[in-house]
């Protein structure tokens, strides 16, 4: 047996035993696998690199020679290798049986040497057929369970050198590097051979199309399924606040363990203390430590720290003295927003952070985060979001993930720079091919241009292969076309609301809107902006006052919960045929369509479409309508920034009017023509737009102090 061993330890002194081990078996089983050392530095060259980093691809190299010529001499000492002989006839396949059953009979020391190699130990038999029928009993008792909802899947290949150095906690860098990870969902593959690096400081917006992986990825790596060094913390804000009888404010204050833990400490001695006259020497020392301890963690400042960013998310301070139990749902996420903005981990993950807030909190977060010094990693499709607030953009497409340096604006226009230029370069390069080709075609035989056309040969073996740049399908929507109104489509005139008399929610309201209106109304939670749009739709009845509607007038109405309302078991054409019943099929297909919902799409169940595409099928049952009005809360929730954006031009181009309530500050200004901003009782309509709008939620945190 060859001494590969020796060669190994002595290359590489800090060399694991196990990839001794394994290095060896392939050597003494691979002798017709590798004809060459470059076959071998091909198989292990990679293996040997990991084991040290300081050692070059070259030296590398001249350790797989050395083992290669160690296994020729091995392997020439040992057997005889076969002599290749050109055949001067054709071999007889009987004549050959006959041969093969002489040697049988006549003991031959080839067919010996081969049968002492196929003896196997017994144990190792018995222990790889215990495996087996292991894994046969496993699935046999997979086939007898009911069957479970697919789950992602994340698969690492990790560095030993990084896990060393983080067991041995000598790994101080807060950076994040996750290289060459797969994410899978059942059998789809949504993310291969990806790397990140997330440089402690920075904030990254990750951006891509629905249903690609974004969401998925941050849920694999707040899991620990993908790996990051054990010092740095993580966390995710995903699900919202449990409630129970807990203030908000110490709801948010019970985040930081340190100063629970210390003031726990503190009140347990300081009793101690009182009931023993006499004191404790011990005690008293303790106390005093804590007190240091806490007045150098500032814990005397954390409730004011904590009141500025309830209050930066939209909670009054009667609001942060109530239970968590009494808040609904989209409040509680707020509040697992504010536990996550005060206990400032390394890394900070954010799913959508804008969908749960209204315009002013947003405002608030995107000053907030401008001055965060840890590293924020955060999917949104909110465009003005991105633009103020991140420093880098991941942009996933195709299974992979891009870097792009700067904010969402720098990265449109880098990206489709570095598009052109991909361009480019394939169609250079295609042309150089084609010009080869040709001469190659021309000149394949020719005799006395056959070394020519040899050299061609290769020189287009070694050309890198380039692709022509695969542009992602353009998103489309299309209302259908209306006919015009004439005069004042909606009016309110001298109207009161209330659902109690004590809280009035409007009051002497004088409001219209024309068949041409483009109305944003903005305002924060709570303040009656669904309860606006529900008047304006009839649903409730004005306390005092009229509500007039244009006798023609036809409303397409797209609620906050429209998507959840929609039945997931049911295809997106079966939705619209249950609802519009007695049309043809090829009208429901059309009009799918023209939403982006098409082909295959159309026939899966709802339950399998993403969010973005969801709200697309509720836009086309909406449409069915052939509504002459829209009246949108909130349509952008579930939206990529491409169909976002096709909203806006299906808003822009659609001949009826619009009431719309958004907090996508992008959309806001792409269709806007009137702002409506919803406060203490009334509607105010702002002639500088949106401009005026951010002015004054700025003014007003600042005088607030938050």
């Amino acid at each position: 047996m060859a001494d590969y061993e020796a060669v190994l330890t002595q290359c590489f002194p800090n060399i694991d035993s196990e990839i001794v081990h394994y290095v060896n078996g392939m050597l003494e089983d691979g002798h017709d696998d590798f004809n060459t050392s470059e076959d071998l530095y091909d198989a292990i060259g990679g293996i040997l690199q990991g084991t040290d980093d300081s050692k070059t691809d070259d030296e590398i190299k001249n350790i797989c020679e050395k083992l290669h010529s160690l296994m020729s001499l091995t392997n020439n000492k040992d057997s005889a290798a076969p002599v290749q002989k050109l055949l001067n006839a054709p071999v007889q396949i009987s004549s050959l049986r006959t041969e093969t059953e002489e040697i049988k009979q006549s003991n031959s020391i080839w067919l010996s040497k081969r049968d002492s190699n196929t003896i196997v130990d017994q144990k190792k038999l018995e222990k790889a057929e215990a495996q087996i029928k292991k894994k046969q009993d496993r699935k046999q008792d997979n086939k007898s369970k009911p069957t479970i909802q697919e789950e992602a899947t994340a698969c690492q290949q990790i560095n030993k050198k990084d896990v060393k150095l983080d067991l041995s906690g000598t790994n101080r860098s807060m950076d994040v590097k996750i290289e060459n990870f797969d994410i899978a969902f059942g059998e789809k593959q949504l993310i291969s051979g990806a790397s990140i690096h997330l440089i402690y400081g920075r904030r990254y917006g990750f951006v891509g199309r629905n249903g690609l992986g974004k969401t998925t990825l941050l849920k694999m790596i707040s899991k620990g399924h993908l790996m990051i060094p054990s010092h740095i913390s993580v966390l995710h804000v995903e699900q919202e606040v449990e409630g129970d009888e807990t203030i908000a404010l110490e709801s948010v204050l019970e985040c930081d363990e340190e100063r629970e833990k210390l003031l726990r400490e503190e009140k347990a001695i300081s009793l101690q203390l009182s009931s023993s006259p006499s004191g404790d020497n011990m005690l008293s020392t303790r106390l005093s430590e804590i007190y240091q301890h806490l007045e150098a963690i500032e814990a005397d400042k954390a409730p004011a720290k904590a009141a500025v960013i309830l209050a930066g998310l939209g909670f009054t301070p009667h609001m942060q003295k109530m239970p968590t139990k009494e808040f609904s749902g989209g409040w509680r996420m707020r509040l697992a927003l504010a536990r996550a903005l005060f206990s400032q981990p390394d890394l900070l993950l954010l799913d959508e952070p804008t969908n749960m807030l209204d315009m002013k909190a947003i405002i608030w977060l995107e000053n907030y985060l401008q001055t965060w010094k840890s590293t924020i990693f955060v999917v949104s499709h909110d465009r003005s979001f991105l633009n103020a607030v991140a420093t880098d953009i991941l942009h996933l497409h195709s299974g992979v993930i891009d870097n792009y340096r700067g904010n969402y604006e720098s990265f449109t226009k880098t990206r489709e720079e570095r598009l052109k230029n991909q361009q480019k370069e394939y169609e250079a390069q295609k042309e150089y091919r084609d010009h080869i080709q040709v001469f190659i075609d021309r000149f394949r035989y020719n005799a006395n241009r056959a070394t020519q056309v040899q050299s061609k040969l290769k020189l287009l073996e070694k050309l890198p292969e380039l692709k022509p740049i695969e542009k992602e399908s353009k998103v489309t929507l299309k209302f259908t076309d209306c006919e015009h109104l004439q005069h004042t489509v909606l009016q309110l005139d001298e109207m009161d609301f209330y659902y109690s008399k004590d809280k009035p929610i409007f009051k002497d309201l004088n409001l219209n809107t024309q068949s041409d209106s483009r109305i944003c109304i903005v305002g924060e939670n709570g303040a009656g902006k669904t309860t606006l749009l529900k008047i304006l739709l009839g649903e409730l009845e004005p306390v005092k006052g009229w509500r007039k509607a244009n006798r023609s007038l036809c409303i397409g109405y797209f609620s906050q919960h429209h998507v959840d309302q929609l039945d997931m078991s049911m295809t997106s054409i079966e939705l619209m045929a249950q609802r519009y019943p007695g049309k043809p099929s090829e009208l429901y297909r059309n009009r799918m369509g023209a939403f982006g919902v098409s082909g295959e799409l159309a026939t899966r169940p709802v339950s399998s479409l993403s969010g973005g595409q969801k709200s697309r099928v509720a836009f086309a049952l909406i449409d069915m309508l052939n509504p002459n009005f829209l009246i949108l809360d909130e349509p952008t929730n579930h939206l990529d920034m491409e169909t976002i954006e096709a909203l806006g031009n299906a808003i822009l181009k659609f001949q009826g009017g619009v009431v719309l309530v958004s907090h996508d500050e992008r959309l806001i200004r792409m269709i806007c023509k009137e702002l409506w901003v919803v406060k203490d009782g009334t509607v105010k309509s702002l002639d500088g737009g949106f401009d005026e709008y951010r002015n004054i939620v700025e003014k007003e945190l600042a005088e607030n102090g938050i």
